[in-house]
């Protein structure tokens, strides 16, 4: 079976004595994730284009230069 955070594949009779692997279980959380990831440089470059993120890069511009 799967572990459910890892993804690692566990006998079920040692399910319960499981530990993930950090690099692991980062891993799999990030392949969980690679939807919205491979997403965001896409919802970023909308937002930058709306009014408030127009604002927003006015606003750090003026606030970086003083």
């Amino acid at each position: 079976m799967p572990c459910p955070d890892c993804g690692g594949s566990v006998p079920v009779r040692q399910r319960e004595r499981h530990v993930c692997d950090d690099e692991r279980w980062a891993t799999y959380q990030l392949f969980q994730l690679r939807d919205e990831v491979a997403g965001f440089d896409d919802q970023l470059a909308a937002y930058l284009d709306s009014p408030r993120g127009r604002f927003e890069l006015w606003d750090a511009a003026r606030r970086r230069h003083g």
